[in-house]
């Protein structure tokens, strides 16, 4: 936390973390004021998390969040409240800007740059690119990179309002104590093409008509084709009492970056009990990755002759154990081996961390649903996913919310300039990492040949992989394409994809981290087969 004292009464800083709290206690800090919105960043503590914690140390936590460029007179008038109450406050947002941006305007001190926030934002002017991207996840900087690959001139944007970049198939393997969370974090500056701009804002609105993206800094982007490559939304909130239990009480995930090491803290303490592992309704990025944790984790409890005093339950909303038949014998090879329990067509609604307690629905082969409680001591939640917003609100999406695209050529199903990369589709495969990695150069390629009026060049067959932790140094490498159909990548005698092997296990932990770091993020197309247009 790097506080700043503005006056006696008020600091403002960056994002606050649980340890920071008992500081700001320490300091006779009676409200916490958030201005950050929820979701801005993977490693951001939820505000059901900070308001947790500060009710620890009998300090208020008012919700005040807005986006860069979208202080509203309200939000204004709402500070300006709170300054005559007279108590010690402490705001904070991303980096303390807007925090102290507020505070300038509820003192009156906003004759300059704090003045000019206040909704309406102004309008700035606007950028033209011949490429706009939304997203500079793994999908977006890789497909910058290949662009430039095929045309060194192109004007490329890339539009994310985090400075941080995440290698989050890697968090499975934090979760098991094999990799440490820094390893999988990054500067996002430091990832792009120095041929590319970065701009540090959120996309709120795409419109389609006008070829135009609307920020939350108030500016405008133009382009002339669209890559909407925005990644998935988390939706913690969707099962009650999760966020305000989550990284205490035993409960943990590995789909977030700063709970992932807590998952391992949790299985090297836990010594008997009862341990749960859930997963939500399909589509989730990784579909795997919920029974990965299982596996780390019965594979360490069995090494240490634990395993017969803990007993094992992986819930799943869905009804089979993995979406491809072809390696389901190999799981249940393991399932048997660390004696879990298979609960399908359970969907977990709610938490009680105190208590120890999960509440799932349970529906049964009628399609009627029944209400189970089940106890733990340690639970492992993936939880539900879904696209951003902005892609419904901007007549993008299918009926279910999903970007609408072609899923061969992954070009908008309505609007010719508009492309689609990553895990916000409504293409069937599975959103993966390794699924980005063949999608990037089937986009990059079409664009280029787009832009030259030629038809798009190349098609995506929907390949995904799964590479499935079921031991510590054995991983069962599922590749697949659409329809299930099975696709791997090395000949058998090489790697037999449908049992586990050493040699997966060493791509996972050592092969896949350096071509995504060092291939796949600066355009080198490994086993794609895509043409290449200069």
């Amino acid at each position: 936390m790097n506080l700043t004292v503005l006056t006696k009464q008020v600091s403002v800083s960056d994002q606050i973390r649980a340890a920071d709290i008992e500081t700001l206690a320490s300091q006779g800090v009676k409200v916490i004021v958030c201005n950050r919105p929820d979701g801005e960043a993977a490693d951001q503590p939820t505000l059901m998390e900070i308001s947790a914690i500060a009710a620890e140390q009998r300090i208020e936590v008012i919700n005040l969040p807005f986006a860069a460029g979208q202080m509203s007179a309200e939000l204004v008038s709402d500070f300006a409240e709170l300054l005559n109450s007279g108590e010690r406050i402490h705001a904070y947002c991303r980096t303390g800007n807007r925090s102290t941006q507020l505070f300038k305007a509820a003192t009156g001190d906003a004759a300059t740059a704090g003045q000019q926030h206040i909704t309406p934002a102004t309008k700035k002017a606007a950028a033209n690119f011949d490429v706009a991207i939304i997203g500079a996840g793994a999908g977006g900087i890789a497909v910058s990179a290949s662009l430039l690959k095929r045309n060194k001139n192109l004007r490329i944007a890339l539009i994310d309002p985090s400075n941080k970049h995440y290698y989050q198939p890697g968090w499975t393997m934090v979760g098991g104590g094999v990799f440490s969370a820094e390893s999988t974090q990054r500067d996002t500056a430091t990832l792009i093409d120095r041929r590319a701009s970065l701009i540090s804002a959120r996309v709120t609105q795409v419109s389609a008509d006008e070829s135009k993206l609307l920020l939350d800094d108030g500016s405008e982007i133009h382009y002339q084709q669209l890559v909407v490559a925005p990644g998935l939304v988390i939706n913690w909130g969707a099962i009650e009492g999760l966020e305000e239990t989550l990284g205490k009480n035993g409960v943990t995930s590995n789909y977030r970056y700063d709970l992932a090491p807590y998952t391992w803290e949790l299985v090297q303490q836990t010594q008997q009990g009862t341990a749960i592992f859930t997963q939500p309704p399909m589509p989730i990025k990784c579909a795997g990755a919920p029974q990965k944790a299982l596996y780390l984790s019965a594979d360490f409890w069995l090494k240490n002759k634990r395993l017969k005093n803990i007993k094992i339950d992986f819930c799943n909303a869905g009804g089979v154990l993995f979406g491809v038949p072809a390696y389901v014998d190999a799981l249940m090879t393991y399932i048997k081996k660390y004696r879990a329990d298979l609960s399908f067509n359970h969907n977990l609604i709610k938490v009680d961390g105190a208590n120890r307690k999960a509440w799932f629905d349970v529906t049964d082969a009628d399609g009627n649903k029944t209400q189970v409680c089940k106890e733990f001591d340690m639970l492992h939640v993936c939880p539900p996913q879904q696209a951003p917003e902005f892609i419904h609100a901007s007549g993008l999406a299918d009926q279910a919310g999903w970007l609408d695209v072609n899923p061969q050529t992954l070009r908008h199903s309505r609007y010719t300039n508009i492309w689609g990369l990553g895990d916000a589709m409504n293409t069937s495969n599975a959103k993966t990492m390794a699924a980005v990695r063949k999608q990037v150069p089937v986009v990059a390629a079409n664009i280029c040949a787009v832009q030259a009026n030629r038809e798009p060049l190349t098609t995506y067959d929907g390949y995904g992989s799964c590479p499935l932790t079921v031991e510590r140094g054995k991983i069962v490498l599922a590749e697949f394409c659409y329809g299930g159909r099975v696709a791997p990548t090395f000949p058998s005698w090489l790697n037999n994809g449908t049992k586990p092997t050493r040699l997966a296990w060493l791509l996972k932990a050592v092969g896949l981290p350096f071509v995504y770091w060092n291939m796949m993020l600066k355009g080198h197309e490994w086993f794609t087969d895509c043409p290449t247009e200069k």
